[in-house]
């Protein structure tokens, strides 16, 4: 079954280079109507143009697709409804959000002030907060929407130098957990990809033979599959070089200790049991947690819940 997006509009944030460049390629060759946002400063977010979004237009016009540019600062909530009301106003409907706009400010937290933390936490977290709300009632009315976030294993298993980038990529997650909830009874779908690209981010990092390997496109092949109406929902999907896996957050059962035994001391003569991997469960809202400690305590003395 081919994956298309025919007759549907996509907008991908930070589309004028990397990843967001050929995501929003890739959405358009599929027959997507695609609104190529780009602020156009460096990766440390620094600067500004629209050549970038406009060369990613050129290009899909080139190849018989349709596409416009945009400039829409993620950070700023009236840029980011601007943009949404010309995609209204030329298309009338908005299908999929790509939530990839970012920057890096990599530092030990020892050197990062909290400006250079803020800053990165409000254009990856914050700014994909910004641009789900913007399109929400859009998508709840349409009783259809895709929101994909980007996360990364920065945020999912942390990297040195990277706290406030590290944050702001699990963040989205928690943001994914949510919306998905609140937005299934319209079919709204939200899922994160976690790539590993070599991009203008990544310039220096890794060799040559590694970075050859790790090419936008092949994390884009993992991009198409959780935005096209039979996507999944809230899934982590994992992709790079050729590689896709999925995360998943797993609670442990974990122990019940009685009321005369909740103390630090008991709770640390517990941790091997309380860490255990046996019988772990994959929950689906933070209520599911609540209900387990709370039958464990009602077993325990005897309430019938």
């Amino acid at each position: 079954m081919s994956i298309r997006y025919d007759d549907q509009v996509a907008i991908v944030t930070g589309a004028g280079n990397g990843l967001g460049r050929s995501h929003a390629l890739a959405l358009a060759a599929r027959g997507a109507k695609v609104v190529v946002n780009d602020l156009g400063g460096d990766v440390h977010g620094v600067g500004g143009s629209a050549s970038a979004a406009q060369a990613v237009v050129d290009e899909i016009i080139a190849a018989g697709g349709e596409a416009i540019a945009n400039g829409a600062n993620v950070c700023k909530a009236d840029e980011v409804a601007d943009m949404v009301a010309k995609t209204m106003d030329k298309w009338g409907r908005i299908d999929i959000l790509i939530n990839n706009a970012g920057v890096l400010r990599d530092k030990s937290f020892a050197k990062m002030t909290l400006e250079e933390f803020n800053f990165v936490t409000n254009v990856h977290l914050t700014g994909s907060a910004t641009c789900s709300k913007a399109v929400w009632d859009i998508m709840r009315e349409q009783n259809y929407g895709r929101i994909v976030m980007t996360s990364s294993s920065s945020g999912i298993y942390g990297n040195f130098g990277q706290a406030n980038y590290g944050a702001a990529k699990l963040g989205v997650v928690g943001l994914m957990n949510v919306l998905c909830i609140e937005g299934a009874k319209n079919d709204i779908r939200v899922n994160a990809l976690a790539p590993t690209a070599a991009t203008r981010m990544t310039e220096g990092l890794m060799p040559q033979e590694a970075t050859d390997l790790l090419t936008p496109e092949s994390v884009t092949a993992g991009l198409l599959t959780l935005c096209d109406r039979d996507a999944p929902n809230r899934t982590i999907l994992c992709a790079g070089a050729g590689g896709y896996a999925a995360t998943k957050i797993y609670e442990t059962p974990g122990v019940y200790l009685a009321p005369e035994d909740q103390t630090p001391e008991k709770v640390r003569e517990n941790m091997a049991a309380i860490t255990a991997a046996d019988n772990q469960q994959e929950y689906m809202q933070g209520g599911q947690q609540t209900m387990k400690f709370v039958g464990y305590a009602a077993s325990h003395f005897g309430i019938k819940m």
